[in-house]
């Protein structure tokens, strides 16, 4: 941080101040847990020497916070996937199901904002689109914090939910269901060739609550990938321009994403003859 030239480009030193810290922060957390766990032994030591029973409350407290923390340091070593620290892109679509679906998708996307508060991340609503009736047809959110999409990334596939339906007459069960994508956020450039051909650009006015710019010009953008038959939406920057770049980095995501998924398994080799 001290070389001439590092604060030049302010996007790249903020990056790598932010890694910095993340780093010292596991050094100082290791650090506390040794420290932690030599005091636990000592206060045992002290109460087998004085034969004083008063000490238990005072170590098992001790014992306690000694795990939590250390159950902390476990998960975040377990998550130390490509990009599993990176943020996370979150979408939710409404599928068979009528308006029960789309209430699914809305508690869906209610749970998932109340899990990233939790978390103290923030949430970014990139694309929103409310359902003819109620709840939503279709939602996609940016959360941003430590390790997001490596906590979100198992909940990707189709959620469902058997109830019986407040929005039907007769009172009959209901099953509902909702995709759920999660791609990282891949603030670099990703090595994705996209042929000019293979895609179509569209634009629309934006939707939800406008001002004096957002809803009376088109420029929320949707992005149609021919191949694979992708499709991302951008409509919460105020430039179309800006759409545009979110949209082709969601695009350039979404398609590593799914050529990962394509790839065969490695097979491990066996030291047997």
């Amino acid at each position: 941080m001290e070389e001439p030239g590092f604060w030049d480009n302010p996007e790249k030193s903020t990056k790598m101040v932010r890694e910095a810290k993340n780093l010292k922060d596991e050094v100082d957390t290791f650090r506390k847990l040794e420290q932690d766990y030599e005091d636990i032994q000592v206060m045992i030591q002290m109460g087998y020497e004085e034969e004083d029973a008063s000490l238990i409350p005072e170590i098992q407290e001790m014992m306690d916070q000694f795990s939590e923390t250390l159950e902390k340091m476990r998960m975040r070593l377990l998550l130390s996937g490509e990009y599993d620290a990176n943020n996370a892109i979150l979408r939710l679509n409404a599928g068979a199901g009528g308006t029960e679906s789309c209430d699914w998708c809305s508690m869906l996307y209610r749970m998932f904002c109340r899990w990233a508060e939790k978390k103290d991340f923030k949430t970014e609503v990139l694309d929103y689109l409310d359902g003819d009736e109620a709840g939503i047809k279709s939602v996609t959110i940016q959360i941003n914090g430590e390790n997001a999409y490596g906590y979100l990334r198992s909940e990707h596939g189709v959620h469902r939910l058997v109830r019986i339906s407040p929005f039907n007459a007769a009172g009959k069960r209901q099953t509902s269901f909702v995709s759920c994508d999660i791609m990282p956020d891949i603030e670099e450039d990703i090595d994705i060739e996209i042929n000019p051909d293979d895609i179509r650009v569209d634009t629309y006015r934006s939707s939800g609550a406008g001002g004096q710019h957002i809803n009376k010009t088109s420029s929320a953008i949707r992005i149609t990938h021919y191949p694979t038959g992708t499709v991302v939406t951008c409509q919460n920057e105020r430039s179309q321009f800006q759409n545009k770049d979110k949209a082709m980095q969601m695009l350039k995501s979404k398609l590593f994403c799914l050529s990962r998924r394509s790839r065969p398994p490695r097979l491990q080799e066996s030291g047997a003859t």
